[in-house]
This record gives C-alpha cells, sequence and structure tokens, in this order.
C-alpha cells in the first residue's frame, strides 16, 4: 500500500515539473516586446545624431534580446541541483570579471566610471552579473547552513564576506547606487531566513553612516542629493534631468502621443534612452499605458514570488524570492527617480533601458524564475508531507513563519 502511494506522489510530483508557469513567462516576453519597441522610439534621434545611425542602439539590444532569450531558454530547463555545483565557479568567474574593469585595455571608461570591459566592439557590464550571482550564492549557502545560521563565524559570516566583496568592487568602479543596491537586496535575503535581529541592527549602524561618508566623498554624489532636497539649488545642473522627465511624464495625457510621436523625447530628457526610458514611454502611452506598465510588473511580481511560496526547497524558495525581489525593486526604484521620488541614481529599467548587459541578464534571472516555478510542489507538497514520503528540510523558513514578518 505504501509503494502504490509512493508511485502515485511521485507521478504526481514528475507531472507538476513538466509544467510551466505560462502567466509569468507570457509577462517576461511581453514586457520585453514593449521595452524594445519603447527603446526604439527613444533611442532613434539620439542615435542618429551622435552615432549616424537611428539604429545605433536598437540593433544591438535586440542581439542581446535573442543571447537573452536564448540564456532564458537554458536557464528555464537546467537542472537545478547541477547548478548549485557550479555556484562557487560562477562567484569566482564574477569576482575576475569585476576586476578586469580595472585592467587598462579591457576596462572601459565613461563619465568617469569604469564600470564595463570591452569585448571587441561590444562593452559588457559586470555589475550585472553580480545582481543574478550573489542571490544563487545567498540561496545556496543558506539552504546549505540553515542549522548553523545562527552561528556568526560558521553561519552568517560567509555570505556577509561575500557581500561585502561584491559590495566594494563594484563601489571602486564608481558605481555607488549599484553597489548600495545590491547589498540591500542581499540584506533581504538575510531577513528573509531569519538572521537575528540583533544583526540587522548592527549592520545599519555600520552601513547608513558608511553610506553617508560614501555620498561626501564625491561631488556628484552631493550635487544629486542636494538638487533632489532642494530643486531650486541648481535648476540646470543635477536636478534639470528630472524636472524634464516629469515634463516629459505629464506631457503623453491619458492616451499618451502615440509610438514615435513623442517631442520631449528628443532633447529635453537627457540620456532618455537609457536610465530615463520611462519617461518616454509614458510621453507615448500616456497613463493608460502607465496603468498596464504596473500590471504587467505586477504579474510578473506575483507569479514570481507565488513560485518562491510554492518551491519545494529552501533552495529554490530563496533563489525565486530573492531574483524577483532584485528585479522588482529595481524598476520600482528606476520609476522612482524618474519621477523625482528619489535622487538620481544609475539604476536602468529592467526589460527597457538600453543596454545589452541588463537586458540579457534579466532574461537569464527570469529562465531561473521559470525554472523554479515549473518544480513548484503547491498542493501537492501538503499531500507529500502528509503521507510521509516527502520532508523537505525548510526549518529555516517555517520556525518565522508564525511570527508575521519572516513571511518564507
Amino acid at each position: 500500500m505504501r509503494k502504490g502511494r509512493s508511485y502515485q506522489v511521485n507521478m504526481e510530483m514528475t507531472t507538476r515539473k513538466l509544467h510551466f508557469d505560462h502567466v509569468l513567462i507570457a509577462s517576461v516576453f511581453l514586457l520585453t516586446g514593449i521595452g524594445l519597441v519603447t527603446l526604439y522610439s527613444a533611442s532613434y534621434a539620439f542615435g542618429n545624431r551622435f552615432f549616424g545611425n537611428g539604429m545605433y542602439f536598437i540593433s544591438r539590444q535586440i542581439l542581446y534580446c535573442a543571447l537573452g532569450t536564448i540564456l532564458f531558454l537554458i536557464a528555464s530547463w537546467f537542472p537545478l541541483d547541477l547548478l548549485r555545483r557550479l555556484i562557487p565557479s560562477f562567484v569566482l568567474g564574477t569576482i575576475l570579471l569585476c576586476l578586469l574593469t580595472f585592467v587598462p585595455g579591457l576596462g572601459v571608461m565613461k563619465n568617469g566610471a569604469v564600470r564595463w570591459i570591452r569585448l571587441g566592439s561590444y562593452t559588457y557590464q559586470p555589475s550585472e552579473l553580480v545582481k543574478l550571482v550573489l542571490p544563487l550564492y545567498l540561496a545556496h549557502i543558506f539552504d546549505k547552513k540553515q542549522e548553523r545560521i545562527e552561528a556568526l563565524a560558521s553561519g552568517a559570516l560567509p555570505p556577509v564576506l561575500v557581500t561585502g566583496l561584491f559590495f566594494m568592487l563594484i563601489y571602486m568602479q564608481n558605481n555607488f547606487s549599484t553597489a548600495l543596491f545590491i547589498a540591500l537586496n542581499g540584506l533581504f535575503l538575510f531577513y528573509l531566513v531569519g538572521i537575528r535581529i540583533r544583526y540587522f541592527i548592527g549592520a545599519t549602524c555600520i552601513l547608513l553612516p558608511f553610506s553617508g561618508l560614501l555620498i561626501l566623498s564625491e561631488a556628484y554624489r552631493l550635487q544629486r542629493l542636494l538638487s533632489f532636497i532642494w530643486p531650486e539649488w541648481e535648476p540646470q545642473g543635477a536636478g534639470y534631468q528630472v524636472r524634464s522627465s516629469l515634463l516629459t511624464i505629464g506631457s503623453g495625457g491619458f492616451w499618451g502621443k502615440g509610438i514615435g510621436q513623442g517631442t520631449r523625447k528628443i532633447a529635453s530628457v537627457p540620456e532618455i534612452h537609457s536610465d530615463f526610458i520611462f519617461s518616454s514611454y509614458a510621453e507615448e502611452f500616456g497613463y493608460l499605458g502607465i496603468l498596464l506598465f504596473f500590471l504587467l510588473f505586477s504579474i510578473f511580481t506575483i507569479r514570481g514570488y507565488r513560485a518562491a511560496l510554492r518551491a519545494g526547497d529552501g533552495f529554490r524558495r530563496l533563489l525565486a524570492a530573492g531574483l524577483i525581489t532584485m528585479i522588482s525593486s529595481q524598476a520600482l526604484i528606476n520609476i522612482a527617480v524618474v519621477s523625482g521620488i528619489l535622487p538620481a541614481t544609475g539604476i536602468p529599467l529592467p526589460f527597457f533601458s538600453a543596454g545589452g548587459s541588463s537586458l540579457a541578464t534579466t532574461l537569464l534571472a527570469a529562465g531561473l524564475i521559470a525554472n523554479v516555478s515549473r518544480s513548484a510542489a503547491g498542493p501537492a507538497l501538503g499531500r507529500m508531507k502528509d503521507s510521509g514520503l516527502y520532508s523537505p528540510d525548510l526549518s529555516a523558513f517555517s520556525q518565522f513563519s508564525a511570527e508575521g514578518p519572516h513571511v518564507f
């Protein structure tokens, strides 16, 4: 009788593993498609003026989109247990790529920052890969050390050191906003697994004054902060881009001006094809288009967290939660900057902003989330536990679920 129940449960789990979350996948490719259309419209005039080719940005983005689609398909089918064995190599490789930005001849400097490495006629930004590799590493190490996570030296210290190392490498590239963003998303995973609150208080007491010192250490960071607090301080300087962005968003009205019909994108907003591309989208798609954007991103986010909550082990739960948080929080921060809610940063808008590194990495991360959704046990997990045939070690999550804040 027990063998029969075992066979039935295993068959049910196998059947579930063969089914992707099609709603999640549809939201990913709808966002990607709308992003490509928006980038084409936003970048054509800029590319024609500075490169003599209106297709300069979109042609490169399409190539990276094709690469990202291939990576998405591979990541969505790749065995996650095998992937875990490769994580140490991924971490070391990402550290090496970050270090290569400082090598003369390989590192590319733009606007005073060395965030890229040259690959022939193309460039790659290793910090985008960190956004993928760090959640992957933290999900692996927290699941592996869940019974010792309360011990500082053998449990929490190794992931703290790796997170700190990535923070410093990216900060040294003169990319403070991305470094801080990655560190905060790493802390989110620390929180999910139930690291003691006093550790968070200690980290906050260190991080806040340290971040303040880093902001004061560079004049342009201080200018951005002052322009955010006091917009009239430098109306034609650091605050000009945000004010122009707000005017561009408002000019779209309810229905928008139509695809390719935006006018303020041509000269009013500097680098509108990059970090401020949302203002171009809002101008042409209007408030109705903004609602569509938030609807698609909400679907993507909800389905991603759904996959995390339904996953059958701690690694998959943390991986999906970390990646969906990384992508969604990046979108919220970008829109908050474009809307004047936060000081200007260099955080791109996922699926939309020009930059092949960001697009390819985002699609790769989305593929891993789809992979987790494919193995989500859902209601069958409860029946498997009742039968005594399946007992994943999720103590690192379940012991906090009754307290409220630790939802995993």
